[in-house]
């Protein structure tokens, strides 16, 4: 980026914000040109509860955390908006709302993608008969053909944390969605849409590859949202928005947000966000990422694998004439047990964790079974301790809890080495579990490999950053970025 000094004569120097919109948090960052971070800013997510099950975001809540983030941080930098040359925005997926075309108004809040409601949908659809045709039709197709892109519906299961069942939902019990819908004035959008639109006061409606491959409707072979899909679920094509590359000029927040209009560019979802933001930028090199949920990705580069039990084919990132292809595998509630128990006191500060589980040999026989351990697609089971004994202290029961996240890395990792078939090159690790020494410690002991991480954890804003310094600067920029960034 061009970079002088203010007041020198020479143009002011510009910097790149890179947002992320987590789960649990939204955080912001400034950097300048060589990466470093100049103000930061974080407010906690507030997710709502409406019923057992359920987990929503306040649309109008979390614009004005998005909002209040970037100029808290700006204004922490000691800088004015005005020398924010692009916004890259990363965000948690298949998390979406729905709204109305030409009021912009909300039919619900967001329903998060950690969201149960579709729980009874899901499973009335993996025991009927016609997705056991569906398997057999595909099964035979695959056989007869070899083509991978019909491996994928020979094994196809739905899980609650799909975009498409939630989806599906929506217009069976919104009334107000499925008449706009039926009018062509009902939008789809994952948070990144929805920000977008908000952000330009509505004039545009996009998406990028990475998050619309990340909802479960989006076809990754042919690049398209899927039509097959939309019609057995009963849910209208005309809702989607376009797809654009990542990195790309998706044009300005109006300037009556910040007092200029600042450049978007870059949208991208937040593990494939993490991945470019850890430089894994070759085919095998790895990223493991242990927030709130757990996510093992692979660069597969130009090849795009198909779905295996316990993996999924992802867009990684497309910038240009490049698609990059991701193979991932993930565990929900790594962050959110690890909450859980600190809620129930079983420590007080997270930090004194990996001290605490190191302080005895072993866990004395107790096991924490995480509910995902046992099937990913049964929404409705809980998690268990086994093993529990009159001399069982919280120390045991800590251990028991990190080692669940170590066992269940090995277990990922094994199903990647089995299934994808290109040589795995370096790990590299984020996220604020992968802090803890006992569970990196572990997991690095059980899959017989070196972990790197960074000492800043927050790869998915600073992956945001460089995909939106990409666009601003043009092609010309990739190679030299590339460069500092290895």
């Amino acid at each position: 980026m061009p970079c002088g000094q203010p007041g020198s004569g020479a143009a002011p120097a510009l910097y790149v914000v890179g947002v992320d919109v987590g789960s649990t948090t939204v955080k912001c960052h400034v950097y300048d040109r060589a990466a470093g971070v100049r103000g930061s800013s974080c407010r906690k997510v507030e997710s709502l509860y409406p019923r057992p099950g359920w987990v929503e975001l306040d649309p109008e809540v979390l614009w004005s955390q998005f909002v209040g983030v970037i100029k808290e941080a700006v204004q922490a930098a000691g800088l004015h908006m005005r020398q924010v040359a692009a916004l890259g925005i990363s965000t948690q997926r298949s998390t979406f709302i729905t709204w109305h075309k030409r009021t912009g108004k909300p039919f619900h809040n967001f329903i998060s993608w950690q969201d149960l409601r579709s729980a009874e949908l899901v499973n009335s659809w993996n025991r009927s008969l016609l997705l056991k045709v569906i398997h057999v039709i595909f099964t035979v197709l695959h056989f007869f053909t070899g083509n991978d892109r019909y491996l994928a519906p020979s094994v196809l299961t739905f899980s609650t944390q799909q975009t498409s069942m939630k989806l599906s939902w929506v217009f069976k019990n919104i009334p107000e969605a499925d008449e706009a819908a039926k009018k062509n004035n009902c939008c789809f959008g994952t948070v990144d849409t929805w920000l977008l639109y908000r952000l330009t006061k509505g004039s545009v409606f996009a998406t990028d590859y990475s998050n619309a491959s990340s909802t479960g409707v989006f076809e990754p072979f042919t690049k398209c949202w899927n039509p097959t899909l939309c019609h057995l679920l009963s849910i209208p094509m005309s809702i989607y928005p376009p797809v654009k590359d990542t990195s790309f000029n998706f044009g300005s927040a109006d300037s009556e947000i910040f007092g200029v209009p600042v450049p978007i560019m870059a949208l991208v979802a937040d593990q494939q966000s993490a991945m470019f933001g850890e430089c894994c930028f070759q085919p095998g090199d790895v990223k493991l990422t242990m927030g709130t949920g757990g996510f093992w990705n692979v660069n597969t580069g130009g090849n795009l694998f198909a779905s295996h039990k316990g993996l999924y084919p992802l867009i990684g990132w497309k910038i240009g004439e490049e698609v990059v292809y991701l193979t991932e595998g993930s565990m929900s509630n790594i962050g959110t047990t690890i909450k859980w128990a600190q809620d129930i006191n079983l420590f007080t500060n997270v930090d004194e964790t990996a001290k605490m589980a190191r302080s005895i040999v072993d866990s004395q026989g107790v096991c924490f079974v995480p509910g995902f351990q046992v099937s990913a697609n049964d929404p409705y089971l809980c998690a268990s301790f086994m093993g529990l004994k009159p001399t069982t202290t919280r120390n045991h029961l800590v251990r028991a809890i990190l080692e669940s996240v170590a066992f269940r890395n090995k277990q990922l990792f094994d199903i990647i080495v089995k299934k994808v078939r290109i040589p795995l090159q370096t790990v590299r690790a984020d996220g604020g579990v992968s802090n803890n020494s006992f569970v990196m410690q572990m997991t690095s002991d059980l899959i017989n490999k070196k972990i790197e991480k960074p000492s800043n954890t927050d790869m998915s804003s600073l992956g945001a950053a460089f995909l939106a310094g990409l666009a601003s600067e043009g092609p010309a920029a990739e190679g030299t970025v590339l460069m500092k960034l290895k």
